[in-house]
């Protein structure tokens, strides 16, 4: 059909023609495809640097027309008699591509969608924003939606549009301000961006994905094109075993793991998710560990950040494999009956010019005003949870991790800097709530909110706060004015016993109280006790470095003080590498120091974690306690002349009874009398001086009570306390 320049151009102007042929038209789908003009069909494409275009039938195959140049620039048209389904033959200089035109797709996400995603509500981002491999029309390709309502023009770019802006502008949503492109015959695997050209006509640097489901490995920062098929799961009786609440009543036991520093090979390379699987997982089962706790694995630009300043909330790190092999990892995990919890930051992310700072322009995922907005201590930006779509980014990015990876549980980062707005500011630094004070009420509602559709959507999963203040009702459920975590890290805890343990003994008679304190408060929230990674960076040393005395006086507190962790109530944390008394402070460039278990005194310190974790495990009087007041009772709580603390544990309904006591002098104490609540011979179960950890062998074994009044009860054993140990003896 022979038409016109004039013709094929109709009802276009010249404003918009320019616009268009520049990479500026907010609107490129009334240009491009197919339209309606004269009792005609007009088809108009957009390609810089093709050579020649065909309108190719699609049914048939055969030719229909040639495209005319309409304009030099790279647009194309054609004229038919009528619209028909079609597809494009491109010639360009180094070959042929047939392909459908992405704008002849209608309309792509529905009503329900748009209104959820600006409701906040929209639960499922990452099958509805990001990359999205599907088919339409029966036409397979990628879908492509992204939020940016400020933006005036919004482009997919990647490898197969070499870059270039102008050759795949996206459909604006304007009830959610959300772009949308159907990309036909393109396929997991592909690298992609978003280029924006924000309300001020600038182009800002070309954007990842905020929901990609899988990214390049720093320091390259596309994201990739995931596969929508489904991971072959093998761990249904996991998944459909003991529900959320009879897990957190047994025994939980974490080990804490940055996955790239765990164990590297010659040369320092990090292991993959499937080296992991064959060599953490049957390590962390050997040593009885409950949970393996995994340091941010969400894509993070910055090694150095250990993953605690992420950009990709729903894309596996791609420094360990892809999103499948982290799904095998986990598959793995609990096959060999280890749950997995994940370090999650909704608190902050970093400000790289080409992740969600100032994304369309303007300040769309963070705050304006620095004073709400800007972290100093970590030079990142504050999250607008007062947004709703930003509550509902970060909500559908927790349930992500849940339901597609069948995550465990999430460990809460930075909580404490979330929920006060004057968090590590001066005077004059922060604007207070609609109230006049320092609670971020955004804050408080986000969690209630985060805990109550975890809990619902995924009865499985736990979460747990890294909130280091005294905030009150932290595992409190939402229904009763709490934030709905199910654990809190017991900072206090942590903070206090690290300070006595550290000092000198003959000074430890002076902060007895420092070990007592925490039972005032630990039935108040439920509570993780947690020896973290935080407590062996930054020239804080390895635990052993902390640890005074000699070589021997340093493993020998150093078993008493974990033996006194694991018999003290509250579930247990542990940084990799403090099971075998890494020597040196932890650094995430290198492996844990695994060569010093060819020491004695390092391997029997690793056989210790393994025991207790074992006894614990199995006795019910070491579990009951951990949230339950009717647990625990202090068997000798007062004994700072001899720095000795002795607590009694108990089983539901006191069926049975663990007594720990711990000498934290080098000072042996025989004859040593403690009451206890019943009669009968007492059973040495563990002492941490025992040989084969490392100790100098003294042992109680079995100890008949007596009927000699002591701590206010009528029975009490006569025990040998070895010099800096905690020995537990299981009651009759």
């Amino acid at each position: 059909m022979n038409v016109e320049r004039s013709e094929l151009l109709a009802g276009i102007g010249h404003d918009a023609l320019w616009a268009l042929i520049e990479g500026r038209h907010g609107d490129p789908f009334s240009i491009l495809g197919p339209h309606e003009s004269g009792g005609m069909t007009i088809m108009r494409v957009y390609l810089p640097g093709a050579e020649g275009v065909d309108l190719i039938e699609a049914a048939s195959g055969r030719v229909v027309a040639p495209f005319s140049i309409a304009h030099p620039s790279g647009l194309f048209a054609a004229a038919v008699g009528s619209r028909m389904p079609y597809r494009l033959r491109i010639t360009w200089p180094d070959g042929e591509q047939i392909t459908e035109d992405p704008y002849s797709f209608g309309l792509l996400l529905g009503e329900l969608d748009l209104h959820l995603i600006s409701e906040g509500t929209h639960y499922s981002l990452s099958r509805t924003l990001g990359a999205v491999e599907m088919s339409v029309d029966e036409v397979a390709g990628v879908r492509f939606a992204v939020w940016a309502p400020n933006a005036r023009r919004v482009s997919v770019v990647g490898d197969f549009n070499a870059w270039d802006g102008r050759r795949n502008p996206m459909r604006l949503r304007q009830s959610a301000g959300v772009w949308e492109l159907f990309v036909p015959r393109l396929a997991p695997g592909e690298r992609y961006k978003f280029e924006i050209i924000d309300a001020h006509g600038n182009c800002l640097p070309q954007k990842a994905d905020p929901v990609a489901r899988a990214s390049e490995a720093a320091p390259s920062t596309a994201s990739i094109v995931a596969s929508s098929t489904r991971f072959r799961w093998t761990d249904d009786n996991w998944m459909k075993g003991r529900s959320r609440q009879e897990r957190l009543e047994g025994p939980i036991s974490v080990y804490e793991v940055h996955a790239g520093s765990w164990l590297r090979e010659n040369g320092g390379r990090s292991l993959d998710w499937a080296e992991l699987s064959q060599r953490l997982v049957p390590y962390v089962r050997a040593m009885g560990f409950t949970h393996i706790e995994l340091l941010p694995i969400m894509e993070h630009p910055f090694g150095g950040s250990w993953g605690y300043q992420p950009l990709g909330l729903f894309a596996p790190t791609g420094r360990y494999g892809t999103p499948e092999d982290f799904a095998y990892f986990i598959d793995r995990c609990h096959g060999a009956g280890i749950g997995v919890i994940l370090d999650w930051v909704p608190a902050h992310f970093p400000t790289d010019v080409w992740g969600l700072a100032r994304f369309d322009g303007t300040a769309l995922y963070e705050h304006e005003d620095p004073r709400e907005g800007f972290h100093r201590d970590w030079n990142t930006l504050i999250y607008n949870l007062g947004r709703n779509e930003v509550k509902g980014f970060l909500i559908a990015s927790a349930l992500e991790w849940l339901e597609r990876y069948h995550i465990d549980g999430l460990r809460v980062d930075a909580v404490a800097s979330m929920l006060y707005r004057d968090y590590s500011r001066n005077e004059g630094e922060w604007i207070p709530n609609q109230y006049g004070g320092r609670e971020n009420l955004e804050a408080v509602e986000f969690f209630k909110h985060l805990n109550s559709i975890i809990h619902e959507r995924c009865p499985h999963a736990m979460t747990i706060a890294e909130e280091s203040t005294a905030w009150p009702g932290v595992t409190k459920p939402p229904e009763e004015g709490g934030l709905g975590f199910d654990m809190k890290w017991n900072m206090g805890w942590m903070h206090d016993s690290l300070s006595y343990i550290e000092k000198d003994p003959v000074y430890r008679s002076y902060h007895h109280g420092t070990m007592t304190f925490g039972m005032i408060y630990a039935y108040s929230e439920r509570f993780i006790l947690p020896i973290s990674h935080d407590e062996v960076v930054y020239g804080k040393g390895s635990l052993l470095g902390k640890m005074p005395g000699d070589e021997w006086q340093k493993f020998a507190n150093l078993r008493s003080y974990l033996a006194f962790m694991w018999g003290h109530p509250g579930k247990k944390l542990m940084f990799m590498g403090g099971e075998i008394a890494q020597p040196g402070e932890w650094n995430h460039d290198a492996s844990i120091s695994w060569d010093v278990l060819d020491r004695p005194a390092h391997a029997g310190l690793q056989r210790l974690v393994k025991d207790l974790n074992g006894f614990y495990g199995e006795e019910p009087a070491l579990q009951f306690g951990d949230f339950h007041s009717e647990g625990f009772e202090w068997a000798a709580a007062n004994d700072s002349v001899n720095s000795v603390l002795g607590m009694l544990r108990y089983a539901p309904e006191r069926s049975s009874s663990v007594l720990v006591v711990s000498n934290f002098t080098p000072v042996p104490r025989y004859g040593y009398r403690i009451g206890v609540p019943r009669d009968g011979v007492w059973i040495e179960r563990m002492t941490t001086d025992a040989r084969e950890y490392g100790g100098s062998g003294l042992v109680n074994g079995a100890v008949p009570s007596e009927p000699i009044p002591a701590h206010g009860r009528q029975h009490s054993l006569s025990l040998m306390l070895p010099p800096l140990a905690t020995v537990f003896l299981k009651s009759p």
